[in-house]
């Protein structure tokens, strides 16, 4: 059974578009997350789920960088249709799941989540799982590319097009962040992430303390007045098991590793939205990043082998 409401509705919401991608087909994204059964899955778990269907902005121009951003216009137009749908979802009490497209995307479903918490005078807590910190600029990017940059857009060092998305600048307080899974940083990246003091579990902190540890500790501090926001991009995983993404980086967490992960965040209860983004189908095998995805959500919904007492009662055992 899920710890959600029962009278819970899970919106699922389609970005299809990579206008902020290194390489072409994250668009397919949402499709292959609907053929390998998201909604049957979410169904399954005892959830009402309402399929938005996908939303329409501009193509993909694939141009070259125009002051440090690469379609910086493209971008700006999807994020603001994010923040618009993922905003309407959580107004009506629902649940929204965005169907990526490139983590860009995360600029305005973020922004949507930071605006809602702020106007109902609620915490924030985001879980960021990837390969990457998504903290450059463009005085720093060696590609322009804005699928590199939403940390650092959502804490406020970004176009103003991007960094007032959410109403207030910044969207995000660094310590509002946890970052998991990080193995892949550029240079100058590496300082600001330092700088600004991101709570970053990087894959050698992983290895070192394990990822029950890592997640004991991203999830420290939660109550039930926290609102919890996970951006899950796949390349957070291991290229081994999941192959379907555009900047895949060896050494990622495995199978079960993700697993617990899920399994940990399900058990606060306490997940309000959820971005699932970089899903890329033109590189992937048979669906089996989509197919991995699906059964790594179900944890987060709360699937598990037995039946468990709630974490807080495990927790006085």
């Amino acid at each position: 059974m899920t710890a959600f409401p029962s009278d819970l509705t899970v919106r699922l919401i389609g970005a299809p578009t990579d206008v902020g991608a290194s390489v072409r087909g994250a668009s397919m994204g949402p499709e292959a997350l609907r053929v390998a059964g998201i909604a049957e899955m979410l169904a399954r778990r005892g959830l009402h789920t309402e399929d938005a269907g996908n939303l329409q902005g501009p193509t993909n121009p694939w141009l070259t960088p125009a002051g440090g951003y690469r379609h910086l216009d493209e971008v700006v137009a999807w994020n603001l249709l994010v923040r618009d749908a993922v905003g309407d979802a959580l107004a009506a009490d629902h649940l929204p799941v965005l169907l990526g497209g490139d983590h860009s995307l995360g600029i305005g479903s973020i922004s949507a989540v930071a605006r809602h918490c702020r106007q109902a005078g609620r915490k924030l807590r985001v879980l960021w799982l990837d390969a990457h910190a998504d903290f450059n600029t463009n005085l720093l990017t060696p590609t322009g590319n804005l699928h590199g940059m939403p940390v650092a857009c959502l804490c406020g060092d970004g176009p103003e097009a991007l960094t007032s998305l959410s109403g207030s600048r910044p969207a995000l307080q660094p310590a509002w962040i946890r970052q998991i899974g990080i193995r892949s940083v550029d240079e100058g990246e590496r300082h600001l992430v330092h700088q600004a003091g991101l709570e970053v579990y990087d894959m050698r902190y992983v290895d070192e303390m394990g990822m029950r540890a890592v997640m004991e500790s991203a999830l420290a501090g939660l109550d039930a007045d926290t609102h919890l926001h996970v951006s899950f991009d796949v390349d957070f995983l291991d290229p081994e098991i999941a192959p379907g993404a555009g900047t895949t980086v060896p050494g990622g967490p495995t199978y079960r590793e993700a697993q617990l992960c899920m399994e940990m965040i399900a058990d606060t209860g306490l997940m309000r939205s959820l971005d699932i983004v970089e899903l890329n189908p033109a590189l992937d095998v048979r669906n089996k990043t989509a197919t991995v995805a699906v059964e790594l959500v179900e944890s987060l919904f709360g699937k598990s082998t037995l039946v468990r007492a709630p974490a807080s009662l495990r927790a006085r055992l």
